[in-house]
């Protein structure tokens, strides 16, 4: 008799650490269950996941790159975050009332950014969410801030053009809040004091710079201010260059392994229907780093 299972697929998948996660926690909760890593080209996608349904013990899979738009026509009902974001990183066997399709990446940065102070200073004129990237991980990010009360947004990317797209998506003036990558920086003054008109800022990372032999993102975060939040969604075995420099500074610092786990909790509740044991986060994290 086969025990129940969830599995991230992707091409290719065998960076993945979702598999050392969702094991990590099924053994410290006791639960009987199995997750897997399976290659799956972007022309078996739809037999793939027309296979996994008939499996009974199949509970969903994560989905990674290529799959996450492209998965979008293979399901039934979207949960509304992934429906606006426009990509799918969750998948779930269907039911007869419910989404089959999440993306958990908007529902990790939602908790972080909820989860976060915010400025308290009578002087605040708003906190700008400045997007790097224009692809699937920067909508999510995007949705992710909206539900946290975040509602000023600029974006940068290597292609401007990209950016502007992304600024018309959240129906904004690609002219006002989309921006070379080489325009990233704050908006302030720099001999603003604790009592002037200012804003605050969250830095998001939503591509592969800093990781895998990609440059680093091009920011001074010394010329931001002290209370900016810097969420970089690239992880790796070593912190980002975004990351140690944002640390150095004493800044918020969530790094991209934070990001998977938190992402991955959302995940592993909707496979096994238990929450993810995060009491245990700093041994996890051990394992992640090794």
């Amino acid at each position: 008799m086969g025990v129940p299972y969830a599995e991230v697929i992707g091409d290719p998948i065998e960076h993945s650490k979702s598999p050392l996660i969702h094991k990590f926690w099924l053994e410290k909760l006791g639960l009987e269950g199995d997750y897997r890593r399976s290659l799956v080209k972007p022309d078996e996608l739809a037999g793939y996941l027309a296979s996994r349904r008939e499996d009974p013990h199949w509970r969903g899979c994560n989905v990674t790159m290529p799959h996450k738009e492209a998965v979008l026509p293979l399901v039934g009902e979207l949960d509304p975050k992934a429906a606006k974001v426009g990509a799918v990183n969750t998948v779930v066997p269907p039911k007869a009332q419910g989404p089959e399709g999440f993306n958990t990446d908007a529902r990790a940065i939602a908790d972080m950014l909820s989860n976060a102070a915010r400025p308290s200073y009578p002087a605040h004129v708003a906190t700008y969410v400045q997007i790097i990237g224009a692809g699937g991980a920067a909508r999510a990010a995007v949705i992710g801030a909206v539900e946290a009360g975040y509602v000023d947004f600029d974006f940068f990317n290597r292609t401007v053009e990209r950016a502007q797209t992304m600024a018309r998506w959240l129906s904004l003036s690609p002219n006002g809040y989309a921006h070379p990558l080489e325009g990233l920086g704050p908006i302030r003054n720099l001999d603003d004091g604790p009592t002037d008109q200012r804003y605050s800022h969250i830095v998001v990372n939503a591509t592969s710079m800093g990781m895998l032999g990609n440059p680093e993102v091009p920011i001074r975060l010394r010329d931001y201010y002290p209370d900016t939040i810097v969420i970089d969604m690239a992880y790796g075995p070593n912190p980002t260059k975004l990351v140690r420099d944002g640390r150095a500074l004493g800044l918020r610092v969530f790094d991209g392994l934070e990001v998977l786990t938190a992402q991955a909790a959302h995940a592993f509740r909707l496979f096994f229907g238990s929450d993810a044991p995060r009491e245990h986060d700093s041994k996890l994290r051990e394992l992640l780093t090794q």
